[in-house]
This record gives C-alpha cells, sequence and structure tokens, in this order.
C-alpha cells in the first residue's frame, strides 16, 4: 500500500518510494516504478489524494476529536463511580436509570449536584500530602538510578527512593490512625467525603495539566518536548517526555507518590472505615492484602517501572497525569470502597484460596520482571530457568545516528509470549475483586479496564518495538509468536 503523506512529497519531487526505503533496488528500477505509479494519470491521482484526505480525517479524529471527547468524558466518568457506588448501591444499572427519560447532560448534572464542594479538611489534607510527598522525594536516601536513552539521546535520572517513601508512609499512616483515634480523629472521613476529593483533584489536575503545557511550551526540561502543532492534542498528550520542575520529577510524583501512594492510603481508609462499621470483615482484608501486597512489589521494583512504556512512551499530560492524580485513586481502588457498604463474609477456606491465587499471580508477575532485568544485567551470562537464556541482541540507532543495542529475552516467562506478565496482573485484579462476589458487576470495572488497558498496550509496545527495531524484532517474533496469552492470542 502507497503512504499517503509519502506519496504526496513523491509526487512533487519525482522520486521513487522505493529508493527512499532503500530496499536495494537500482535508480533505474526505481524511476521504472515512479512511472508506472504515475501512468494512470488523474485517476490514479485523485486515488492517492483521497486517501491522503482520508488520512488527514484520521489525524483530525485521533488529535482533536478522540481527545475533546476524552477531555469532557473522563471527569464524569469519575462521579460515576462514585455516584454508582453511594447512591445506587454498586448497581450501574440503577445508575443507568438516572439517564432514563432524560439527556446525558441532564443526568450527568444531577449527579454533580450530589457532589458537595472541597471543604477546607480535605484542600488541607491534600496541600499537606502533596508538600509531605515532595519533600520526601529530596529528603530521603536513594541511589541515583537512569532511565533508558531517549530518541533524543538523553538519560533520565532518578533518586531510586520509592519502596523506602512506601513504607515510612504506611507505617506514619497506621501511627496517626491509632494515636488519633481517642480524639475522634479518624482518616475515614476521606470516605466520607470522597466527592470533595474528587472534584478537588479533578479542578487541580486541569489546572496542573495547563502548567504543564505552558511550562513545555516555554521553558522545557530537556529536548524530548515540542508541539505537534494542535493545542488541543498538546494539552492533551503534553509538551514533554520528561518535564522536571524546581528539581521534581513531574512523572515520579503523578505517577508514583501521588498515584500509586495514594491508592495504597485510599485502600488502608477503606479498611479503617469497614472495621468502625462492621468489625474484621474477610472479603475487605483479602482485597486490601492483596492490593497493598501488589502496590508494595510497584515500590520495591519502581526503578523498573522507571523503564517501561508509560514512562519511555507518554509525555506529560492530561492523559496520564490527569489518570494518575485522579482516575487511578478513583477507579483502582473502587473494589474496596464498593466493599465497605458491601460487607461479605467469605469463610476460611474462600479466604484462602483466594489469598494463595492472588499471591502466586504476583509472583509469577515480579518473576518475569526480575528474569528481564537479570539476563540485561549479566549481558545474557545467566541462566533462566536452568538453561542458557534464548536473546537477540538487537540494535537501533537514536535520532542523533548514535547505535545502542537492547537484549531481547525469548526464553523463561518471555519465550511463553511476549507480554506475558500481563496474565498475571489481570488475574490478581480477579482476585482482588472476587471477594465481593457477583452481585455486581461494578466492584470488576478495574479488571473490565485492565484487560482493555492491556490488549491495547501490547499493541502499543509492539508497534513502538517494530519501529525501534525493526528486523530484529521481527526475528523476536518469530521465536516469540503470541502476544499475552499462549496458543491463543
Amino acid at each position: 500500500m502507497v503512504d499517503t503523506a509519502e506519496a504526496e512529497q513523491l509526487l512533487r519531487q519525482g522520486l521513487g518510494k522505493r529508493m527512499v526505503r532503500g530496499d536495494g533496488i537500482n535508480r533505474s528500477t526505481a524511476v521504472s516504478g515512479d512511472s508506472d505509479m504515475l501512468s494512470g494519470g488523474i485517476h490514479h491521482y485523485e486515488q492517492i489524494t483521497q486517501s491522503a484526505q482520508s488520512q488527514r480525517l484520521k489525524r483530525f479524529l485521533t488529535t482533536t476529536v478522540m481527545p475533546v471527547f476524552l477531555l469532557a468524558f473522563t471527569p464524569n466518568l469519575v462521579v460515576i463511580i462514585w455516584y454508582t457506588v453511594i447512591h445506587c448501591e454498586g448497581s450501574y444499572l440503577k445508575m443507568l436509570s438516572v439517564f432514563s427519560h432524560r439527556s446525558i447532560l441532564s443526568g450527568l448534572s444531577d449527579m454533580w449536584s450530589l457532589m458537595n464542594y472541597p471543604s477546607p479538611v480535605v484542600i488541607w489534607t491534600l496541600v499537606i500530602y502533596c508538600v509531605y510527598a515532595l519533600a520526601m522525594m529530596k529528603l530521603l536516601p536513594g541511589e541515583n538510578v537512569t532511565g533508558p536513552v531517549t530518541p533524543k539521546g538523553n538519560v533520565p535520572v532518578y533518586k531510586d527512593n520509592g519502596f523506602i517513601y512506601f513504607v515510612v508512609t504506611i507505617c506514619l499512616f497506621w501511627v496517626l490512625t491509632i494515636c488519633l483515634h481517642p480524639f475522634g480523629i479518624s482518616p475515614s472521613i476521606l470516605y466520607d467525603k470522597f466527592d470533595e476529593v474528587i472534584y478537588a483533584l479533578n479542578a487541580f489536575s486541569l489546572i496542573f495539566c495547563a502548567f504543564l503545557y505552558i511550562k513545555g511550551l516555554l521553558t522545557p526540561s530537556s529536548t524530548d518536548s515540542g508541539s505537534s502543532g494542535n493545542i488541543i492534542f498538546d494539552y492533551y498528550w503534553g509538551m514533554e517526555l520528561y518535564p522536571r520542575v524546581l528539581g521534581f520529577d513531574i512523572k515520579v510524583f503523578t505517577n508514583c507518590r501521588f498515584g500509586m501512594m495514594v491508592w495504597a492510603l485510599l485502600v488502608c481508609i477503606h479498611s479503617v472505615k469497614s472495621f468502625e462499621l462492621y468489625g474484621f470483615v474477610d472479603s475487605m482484608f483479602v482485597s486490601a492484602f492483596l492490593q497493598i501486597m501488589y502496590i508494595t512489589k510497584f515500590f520495591w521494583w519502581e526503578s523498573g517501572y522507571m523503564r517501561t512504556i508509560d514512562i519511555m512512551l507518554d509525555r506529560a499530560g492530561y492523559y496520564i497525569c490527569w489518570g494518575c492524580l485522579v482516575y487511578v485513586p478513583s477507579l483502582y481502588a473502587s473494589v474496596t470502597f464498593y466493599l465497605v457498604s458491601h460487607p461479605i463474609h467469605l469463610g476460611p477456606v474462600v479466604t484462602t484460596i483466594f489469598l494463595f491465587l492472588g499471591a502466586l499471580n504476583i509472583y509469577i508477575n515480579y518473576a518475569a520482571d526480575v528474569q528481564k532485568q537479570e539476563v540485561r544485567g549479566a549481558n545474557g551470562n545467566c541462566l533462566i530457568w536452568g538453561r542458557k537464556p534464548e536473546i537477540i541482541r538487537a540494535k537501533y540507532q537514536l535520532e542523533n545516528g548514535d547505535e545502542k543495542e537492547s537484549i531481547l529475552l525469548a526464553s523463561g516467562w518471555w519465550g511463553l509470549s511476549r507480554h506475558f506478565h500481563y496474565i498475571p496482573e489481570i488475574m490478581l485484579a480477579f482476585f482482588w475483586s472476587a471477594p465481593a462476589l457477583f452481585d455486581n458487576i461494578m466492584p470488576y470495572s478495574y479488571v473490565i479496564w485492565l484487560f482493555i488497558l492491556l490488549t491495547h498496550r501490547s499493541y502499543r509496545d509492539d508497534t513502538k518495538c517494530n519501529k525501534k527495531y525493526g528486523l530484529f524484532w521481527h526475528q523476536y517474533c518469530k521465536k516469540v509468536p503470541h502476544k499475552i496469552v499462549p496458543y491463543l492470542f
């Protein structure tokens, strides 16, 4: 198929597409190919320009229409989640009844009308937490670690103190909870006022993303930045890959110190609220324990996370910053949020089964990540499952022309499928949702979202790697033909 943007350029320049690609065809053959391409006359030219028009339409849809839709819809999505749990007994069917015999805008307006403006206690709690998180990023000890080389040749540097931060913060939370309890002060107030929390986070994130847009436009932190020429897309996607403000890495703050840490704190808050209402409830314990265990693993492996597609590819704009500041706290902790008002007693047998299967999937997910790190750290000179690992040394070029090399592991967990580690991640989310049983689909919202997200991400990652590694990636795909599920997908 003819790439339309390139085809237009060829028509202007009179150059053969095959010659541009340098596929080994000599100049005379290329010229002949050009003649063939243009021999169709005006009719063939119309086909090319029509295709170019379709490409322009596609770009308009993906860079303007879709971002506008998401900017308008996603703040309402987290309100819908809150409304479903608090006002509809966790039933999406009851929630949908709000829209019967009225417009979508009218239904959403009714939901928003039930939310309260952020009170001083909520605002100050969020402000104090953010100041605390930023201070700990600087004060806590940690080694300097590097991220992958960017397309522009930059190497991001991080202070690896995430796990210490997580432990200190969780311990501080429980110490304050216990010490303040005799005075009638409980963190469960944030459960009672979660509508105010959502309101505050939505407002802050919109302003924060506007700040990041202006900063990226005027004072970018590195050469991995720039405008697409579309202000809507720039606000949505971001201007910078690795923005820093006063020495603070924005992605470390939004993704890790806020998104992931607040998720853990909300799970703890929901557990406190549940205990205040009913005492010990095994379903809440299972869900909370597995989530905290998973988040503990995340912070233990935080330096590895800084080398994932979230960090390497996604710029710091609304897409990732709103997602971490608002969507993660609202959706990811939604299971325990639901369980506060739906206490379920599982019994010791079911509780043990869920805990074991959840912990097993955490181990598999962690073991897969460690396996790849060990192989790359040892430059392939190690054993995987008792055998020498199968690797492909993939060479690639940066935009400045420098040649680099990466090791692609094609054995062990990574020989089963290219993204096998997504399976235990999805299964783990299922096992911390399953304690809610099956009265409503709402507790499984995160599992459904995660399945869609990781499936989409597998395509994004494959596309990125194909563009980066070329023939080396094709060799890897021949060795490991399945994306996620071995022999199925």
